[in-house]
Protein backbone atom coordinates (compact mmCIF):
# COMPACT_ATOMS: atom_id res chain seq x y z
CA UNK A 1 0.00 0.00 0.00
CA UNK A 2 1.42 3.26 -0.90
CA UNK A 3 0.48 4.80 2.52
CA UNK A 4 2.85 2.46 3.96
CA UNK A 5 5.82 3.41 1.88
CA UNK A 6 5.23 6.97 2.72
CA UNK A 7 5.31 5.85 6.39
CA UNK A 8 8.59 3.53 5.80
CA UNK A 9 10.15 7.13 3.95
CA UNK A 10 9.03 9.45 6.72
CA UNK A 11 10.62 7.81 9.74
CA UNK A 12 12.89 10.49 10.16
CA UNK A 13 13.86 13.49 8.87
CA UNK A 14 16.62 12.86 6.31
CA UNK A 15 20.22 12.56 7.79
CA UNK A 16 21.68 15.47 5.82
CA UNK A 17 19.37 17.82 7.40
CA UNK A 18 19.57 16.14 10.77
CA UNK A 19 23.43 17.01 10.55
CA UNK A 20 23.39 20.48 9.03
CA UNK A 21 21.06 21.55 11.47
CA UNK A 22 23.46 20.28 14.20
CA UNK A 23 26.70 22.18 12.57
CA UNK A 24 23.98 25.36 11.84
CA UNK A 25 22.01 25.52 15.34
CA UNK A 26 24.70 23.80 17.39
CA UNK A 27 27.93 23.14 17.03
CA UNK A 28 28.62 26.43 15.52
CA UNK A 29 27.38 29.12 17.77
CA UNK A 30 30.00 27.18 20.61
CA UNK A 31 33.07 27.78 18.66
CA UNK A 32 31.76 30.93 17.57
CA UNK A 33 30.98 32.04 21.35
CA UNK A 34 34.02 30.61 22.45
CA UNK A 35 36.15 32.41 20.60
CA UNK A 36 38.64 29.90 19.78
CA UNK A 37 36.65 27.92 16.10
CA UNK A 38 39.38 25.03 15.58
CA UNK A 39 42.63 26.90 16.26
CA UNK A 40 42.15 25.59 20.16
CA UNK A 41 42.24 21.98 20.87
CA UNK A 42 40.67 21.80 24.02
CA UNK A 43 37.70 24.18 22.25
CA UNK A 44 37.23 21.79 20.11
CA UNK A 45 37.04 18.87 22.01
CA UNK A 46 34.79 20.62 24.81
CA UNK A 47 32.07 22.11 21.73
CA UNK A 48 32.44 17.88 20.40
CA UNK A 49 31.96 16.46 23.86
CA UNK A 50 28.77 19.03 24.62
CA UNK A 51 27.52 18.21 21.16
CA UNK A 52 27.58 14.41 21.99
CA UNK A 53 26.10 14.55 25.17
CA UNK A 54 22.82 16.50 23.62
CA UNK A 55 22.74 14.62 20.85
CA UNK A 56 22.25 11.46 23.04
CA UNK A 57 19.63 14.04 24.73
CA UNK A 58 17.49 14.41 21.57
CA UNK A 59 17.89 11.53 19.90
CA UNK A 60 16.68 9.24 22.93
CA UNK A 61 13.60 11.41 22.85
CA UNK A 62 12.94 11.94 19.04
CA UNK A 63 13.64 8.04 19.25
CA UNK A 64 12.51 6.63 21.38
CA UNK A 65 10.93 8.43 24.60
CA UNK A 66 8.51 10.34 22.10
CA UNK A 67 7.18 7.81 19.89
CA UNK A 68 6.80 5.51 22.38
CA UNK A 69 5.52 7.77 25.55
CA UNK A 70 4.53 11.06 24.91
CA UNK A 71 2.78 10.58 21.53
CA UNK A 72 0.76 7.51 23.42
CA UNK A 73 -0.50 10.34 25.79
CA UNK A 74 1.56 8.54 28.40
CA UNK A 75 2.65 12.15 29.70
CA UNK A 76 3.71 10.98 33.17
CA UNK A 77 5.92 8.52 32.46
CA UNK A 78 7.11 10.15 29.47
CA UNK A 79 8.01 13.63 32.05
CA UNK A 80 9.61 11.49 34.21
CA UNK A 81 11.79 9.53 32.49
CA UNK A 82 13.03 12.81 30.56
CA UNK A 83 13.87 14.65 33.76
CA UNK A 84 15.91 11.67 35.14
CA UNK A 85 17.88 11.21 31.45
CA UNK A 86 18.90 14.82 31.92
CA UNK A 87 19.82 14.45 35.59
CA UNK A 88 21.88 11.42 34.71
CA UNK A 89 23.58 13.06 31.38
CA UNK A 90 24.21 15.94 33.78
CA UNK A 91 25.95 13.97 36.25
CA UNK A 92 27.80 11.77 33.92
CA UNK A 93 28.78 14.40 31.69
CA UNK A 94 30.01 16.80 34.85
CA UNK A 95 32.50 13.88 36.34
CA UNK A 96 33.63 13.58 32.33
CA UNK A 97 34.31 17.17 32.25
CA UNK A 98 36.44 17.24 35.48
CA UNK A 99 38.91 14.67 33.95
CA UNK A 100 39.03 15.63 30.47
CA UNK A 101 38.89 19.59 30.33
CA UNK A 102 39.89 20.63 34.08
CA UNK A 103 42.31 23.47 34.06
CA UNK A 104 45.62 23.66 35.45
CA UNK A 105 45.75 23.91 38.85
CA UNK A 106 46.95 27.24 39.52
CA UNK A 107 44.46 28.44 36.36
CA UNK A 108 41.64 26.43 39.28
CA UNK A 109 42.90 28.47 42.22
CA UNK A 110 42.33 31.59 40.52
CA UNK A 111 38.39 30.37 39.63
CA UNK A 112 37.80 29.33 42.86
CA UNK A 113 39.17 32.78 44.79
CA UNK A 114 36.97 34.63 41.60
CA UNK A 115 33.65 32.91 42.74
CA UNK A 116 34.04 33.57 46.20
CA UNK A 117 34.45 36.93 46.04
CA UNK A 118 31.70 37.02 43.14
CA UNK A 119 29.21 34.30 43.58
CA UNK A 120 26.97 35.91 40.87
CA UNK A 121 26.95 37.63 37.85
CA UNK A 122 25.06 40.93 37.39
CA UNK A 123 21.97 39.08 36.37
CA UNK A 124 21.74 37.17 39.59
CA UNK A 125 22.57 34.06 38.03
CA UNK A 126 25.78 31.61 39.84
CA UNK A 127 29.27 31.60 38.77
CA UNK A 128 31.70 28.94 38.16
CA UNK A 129 30.34 25.35 38.50
CA UNK A 130 26.74 26.80 39.48
CA UNK A 131 26.44 28.60 36.04
CA UNK A 132 27.99 25.83 34.05
CA UNK A 133 24.76 23.19 35.85
CA UNK A 134 22.50 26.00 34.93
CA UNK A 135 23.08 26.52 31.41
CA UNK A 136 23.26 22.88 31.02
CA UNK A 137 19.76 22.34 32.59
CA UNK A 138 19.00 25.30 30.18
CA UNK A 139 19.79 23.71 27.29
CA UNK A 140 18.70 20.31 28.12
CA UNK A 141 15.15 21.28 28.10
CA UNK A 142 15.35 23.35 24.72
CA UNK A 143 16.90 20.17 23.13
CA UNK A 144 14.98 17.93 24.55
CA UNK A 145 11.47 20.22 23.74
CA UNK A 146 12.93 20.44 19.74
CA UNK A 147 12.85 16.80 20.04
CA UNK A 148 9.42 16.41 20.78
CA UNK A 149 8.09 19.26 18.80
CA UNK A 150 10.25 17.89 15.62
CA UNK A 151 8.45 14.54 16.10
CA UNK A 152 5.29 15.77 16.52
CA UNK A 153 4.89 17.96 13.09
CA UNK A 154 6.55 15.35 11.59
CA UNK A 155 3.61 13.18 12.53
CA UNK A 156 1.52 15.48 11.25
CA UNK A 157 3.03 15.97 8.27
CA UNK A 158 2.96 11.94 7.86
CA UNK A 159 -0.67 11.68 8.79
CA UNK A 160 -1.53 15.07 6.43
CA UNK A 161 -0.08 12.97 3.87
CA UNK A 162 -1.63 9.65 4.74
CA UNK A 163 -5.15 11.68 4.45
CA UNK A 164 -4.37 12.38 1.35
CA UNK A 165 -3.22 9.19 -0.35
CA UNK A 166 -6.63 7.61 1.22
CA UNK A 167 -8.44 10.08 -0.03
CA UNK A 168 -6.50 9.83 -3.62
CA UNK A 169 -7.47 5.64 -3.34
CA UNK A 170 -10.87 6.50 -2.71
CA UNK A 171 -11.34 8.64 -5.57
CA UNK A 172 -9.52 6.26 -7.91
CA UNK A 173 -12.15 3.87 -6.91
CA UNK A 174 -15.05 5.99 -7.51
CA UNK A 175 -13.81 6.82 -11.04
CA UNK A 176 -13.00 3.17 -11.58
CA UNK A 177 -17.13 2.62 -10.81
CA UNK A 178 -17.96 5.05 -12.64
CA UNK A 179 -15.95 4.31 -15.40
CA UNK A 180 -17.30 1.07 -15.46
CA UNK A 181 -21.19 2.20 -15.45
CA UNK A 182 -20.56 4.19 -18.37
CA UNK A 183 -18.87 0.60 -20.39
CA UNK A 184 -22.09 -1.67 -20.44
CA UNK A 185 -24.46 1.19 -20.76
CA UNK A 186 -22.92 2.23 -23.52
CA UNK A 187 -22.53 -1.74 -24.89
CA UNK A 188 -25.97 -1.72 -24.63
CA UNK A 189 -26.93 1.18 -26.21
CA UNK A 190 -24.62 0.21 -29.27
CA UNK A 191 -26.31 -3.29 -29.50
CA UNK A 192 -29.66 -1.93 -29.34
CA UNK A 193 -28.89 0.14 -32.53
CA UNK A 194 -27.02 -2.70 -34.52
CA UNK A 195 -30.27 -5.06 -33.68
CA UNK A 196 -32.43 -2.45 -35.44
CA UNK A 197 -29.67 -1.92 -38.48
CA UNK A 198 -29.91 -5.76 -38.87
CA UNK A 199 -33.75 -5.67 -40.05
CA UNK A 200 -32.59 -2.38 -42.59
CA UNK A 201 -29.01 -3.89 -43.94
CA UNK A 202 -27.37 -6.97 -43.10
CA UNK A 203 -24.16 -5.50 -44.79
CA UNK A 204 -24.12 -2.89 -42.22
CA UNK A 205 -24.68 -4.60 -39.21
CA UNK A 206 -21.94 -6.79 -39.81
CA UNK A 207 -19.59 -3.52 -40.77
CA UNK A 208 -21.15 -2.06 -37.16
CA UNK A 209 -20.24 -5.41 -34.90
CA UNK A 210 -16.84 -4.97 -36.33
CA UNK A 211 -16.26 -1.35 -35.48
CA UNK A 212 -18.01 -2.27 -32.00
CA UNK A 213 -15.38 -4.65 -31.33
CA UNK A 214 -12.92 -2.50 -31.86
CA UNK A 215 -14.56 0.27 -29.96
CA UNK A 216 -15.19 -2.62 -27.11
CA UNK A 217 -11.22 -3.05 -27.26
CA UNK A 218 -10.27 0.41 -26.73
CA UNK A 219 -12.87 0.47 -23.93
CA UNK A 220 -11.95 -2.70 -22.17
CA UNK A 221 -8.26 -2.33 -21.79
CA UNK A 222 -6.63 1.22 -23.27
CA UNK A 223 -9.10 3.00 -20.91
CA UNK A 224 -8.21 0.62 -18.34
CA UNK A 225 -4.69 2.63 -17.73
CA UNK A 226 -6.58 5.87 -16.29
CA UNK A 227 -5.85 8.50 -18.61
CA UNK A 228 -6.04 8.40 -22.28
CA UNK A 229 -4.83 10.32 -25.50
CA UNK A 230 -6.96 12.65 -26.58
CA UNK A 231 -5.89 12.06 -29.74
CA UNK A 232 -7.38 8.47 -29.23
CA UNK A 233 -10.75 9.76 -27.58
CA UNK A 234 -11.31 11.70 -30.94
CA UNK A 235 -10.41 8.54 -33.08
CA UNK A 236 -12.78 6.69 -30.64
CA UNK A 237 -15.81 9.20 -30.67
CA UNK A 238 -15.35 9.40 -34.56
CA UNK A 239 -15.85 5.51 -34.92
CA UNK A 240 -18.86 5.47 -32.59
CA UNK A 241 -20.59 8.26 -34.88
CA UNK A 242 -19.37 6.89 -38.29
CA UNK A 243 -21.51 3.83 -36.34
CA UNK A 244 -24.36 5.72 -35.23
CA UNK A 245 -24.62 7.07 -39.35
CA UNK A 246 -25.17 3.89 -40.44
CA UNK A 247 -29.00 3.62 -39.13
CA UNK A 248 -29.56 7.49 -39.61
CA UNK A 249 -31.94 7.99 -42.61
CA UNK A 250 -31.98 11.16 -44.49
CA UNK A 251 -34.30 13.44 -42.75
CA UNK A 252 -31.40 13.37 -40.29
CA UNK A 253 -28.89 16.76 -40.89
CA UNK A 254 -25.32 15.42 -39.09
CA UNK A 255 -22.67 18.16 -38.68
CA UNK A 256 -19.33 16.75 -36.82
CA UNK A 257 -16.57 18.88 -36.59
CA UNK A 258 -13.40 17.71 -35.03
CA UNK A 259 -9.95 19.86 -35.09
CA UNK A 260 -7.02 18.81 -37.73
CA UNK A 261 -4.29 19.80 -35.56
CA UNK A 262 -3.79 20.14 -32.10
CA UNK A 263 -2.08 19.87 -28.77
CA UNK A 264 -2.66 16.41 -27.78
CA UNK A 265 -2.72 15.72 -24.35
CA UNK A 266 -3.75 13.11 -21.38
CA UNK A 267 -7.41 13.07 -20.13
CA UNK A 268 -9.95 10.93 -18.92
CA UNK A 269 -12.03 7.66 -21.11
CA UNK A 270 -15.26 8.18 -22.30
CA UNK A 271 -15.76 11.48 -21.32
CA UNK A 272 -17.55 12.91 -24.29
CA UNK A 273 -19.11 9.84 -25.17
CA UNK A 274 -22.44 9.96 -22.54
CA UNK A 275 -23.31 13.63 -24.64
CA UNK A 276 -23.04 11.78 -28.31
CA UNK A 277 -24.90 8.99 -27.27
CA UNK A 278 -27.73 11.46 -25.94
CA UNK A 279 -27.96 13.33 -28.60
CA UNK A 280 -28.29 10.05 -30.97
CA UNK A 281 -30.76 8.56 -28.77
CA UNK A 282 -33.28 11.47 -28.22
CA UNK A 283 -31.89 13.92 -31.21
CA UNK A 284 -33.34 11.43 -34.01
CA UNK A 285 -36.87 11.34 -35.12
CA UNK A 286 -38.14 8.57 -38.32
CA UNK A 287 -41.19 10.84 -38.18
CA UNK A 288 -39.93 14.19 -39.73
CA UNK A 289 -36.57 16.27 -39.76
CA UNK A 290 -33.91 16.43 -37.07
CA UNK A 291 -30.82 17.32 -36.20
CA UNK A 292 -27.52 16.59 -34.75
CA UNK A 293 -24.12 18.65 -34.58
CA UNK A 294 -21.26 17.82 -32.60
CA UNK A 295 -17.92 20.08 -32.34
CA UNK A 296 -14.83 19.64 -30.03
CA UNK A 297 -12.31 22.60 -30.20
CA UNK A 298 -8.38 22.63 -28.34
CA UNK A 299 -7.45 25.94 -27.30
CA UNK A 300 -4.41 26.79 -24.79
CA UNK A 301 -4.87 23.30 -22.98
CA UNK A 302 -8.53 23.67 -22.52
CA UNK A 303 -10.91 21.44 -24.29
CA UNK A 304 -14.36 22.46 -25.21
CA UNK A 305 -17.45 20.40 -26.51
CA UNK A 306 -20.49 21.25 -27.79
CA UNK A 307 -23.28 18.63 -28.87
CA UNK A 308 -26.60 20.48 -29.92
CA UNK A 309 -29.46 18.32 -31.57
CA UNK A 310 -33.19 18.49 -31.90
CA UNK A 311 -35.84 17.44 -29.40
CA UNK A 312 -38.21 14.91 -31.02
CA UNK A 313 -42.03 15.05 -29.98
CA UNK A 314 -41.83 11.98 -27.40
CA UNK A 315 -38.84 13.42 -25.65
CA UNK A 316 -40.26 17.47 -25.25
CA UNK A 317 -42.27 16.40 -22.56
CA UNK A 318 -39.06 16.07 -20.14
CA UNK A 319 -35.40 17.10 -20.19
CA UNK A 320 -33.35 14.05 -22.05
CA UNK A 321 -29.97 14.94 -19.93
CA UNK A 322 -32.01 13.73 -16.82
CA UNK A 323 -32.92 10.24 -18.52
CA UNK A 324 -30.45 6.64 -17.39
CA UNK A 325 -27.08 6.96 -15.58
CA UNK A 326 -24.71 8.38 -18.43
CA UNK A 327 -24.78 12.25 -17.98
CA UNK A 328 -25.20 11.92 -14.57
CA UNK A 329 -22.39 9.84 -14.30
CA UNK A 330 -20.65 12.24 -16.06
CA UNK A 331 -21.54 15.17 -13.67
CA UNK A 332 -20.08 12.74 -11.09
CA UNK A 333 -16.63 11.90 -12.75
CA UNK A 334 -16.21 16.06 -13.55
CA UNK A 335 -16.60 16.89 -9.94
CA UNK A 336 -13.72 14.36 -9.18
CA UNK A 337 -11.28 14.89 -12.37
CA UNK A 338 -11.91 18.52 -12.46
CA UNK A 339 -13.17 20.07 -9.55
CA UNK A 340 -12.84 24.22 -9.84
CA UNK A 341 -11.45 23.29 -13.96
CA UNK A 342 -14.73 22.50 -15.67
CA UNK A 343 -17.97 24.20 -16.88
CA UNK A 344 -20.84 22.43 -18.24
CA UNK A 345 -23.58 23.99 -19.36
CA UNK A 346 -26.74 22.34 -20.06
CA UNK A 347 -29.96 24.68 -21.92
CA UNK A 348 -33.03 22.66 -21.98
CA UNK A 349 -35.29 24.57 -24.72
CA UNK A 350 -38.50 23.51 -26.49
CA UNK A 351 -37.17 22.32 -29.58
CA UNK A 352 -33.27 22.50 -28.82
CA UNK A 353 -31.26 20.38 -26.27
CA UNK A 354 -27.71 21.55 -25.99
CA UNK A 355 -24.42 20.99 -24.16
CA UNK A 356 -21.21 22.92 -23.79
CA UNK A 357 -18.60 21.66 -21.93
CA UNK A 358 -15.43 23.02 -20.90
CA UNK A 359 -12.60 21.21 -18.91
CA UNK A 360 -9.27 23.12 -18.22
CA UNK A 361 -5.56 21.23 -17.39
Amino acid sequence: MKSDTITRKRKGLPVLLHLTGWIILFILPQFLISGGLFNDERTTRMVLFNTLVFLILFYTNYLWLVPRLAQKKRWFLFLFLAAALIVALGYASGKFYENLFAPPPEVRERIREAEQRYPRDNHGRPRGGGMAIYNFFITSFLVSGFAVGIRYAESAVRKEEEIKELEKEKLNSELALLKNQVSPHFFFNTLNNIYSLIEINGKDAQEAVLSLSKMMRYMLYESEQGNTRLSREIEFMKGYIDLMKLRLSDRVRLMVSFPEEYEDQDLPPLLFIPFIENAFKHGVSAAGGSFIDIALGVEDGMITFIANNSITSRESGGPQADSGIGLDNVRKRLALLYPGRHDLRIDHQEKIYSVKLTVRQ
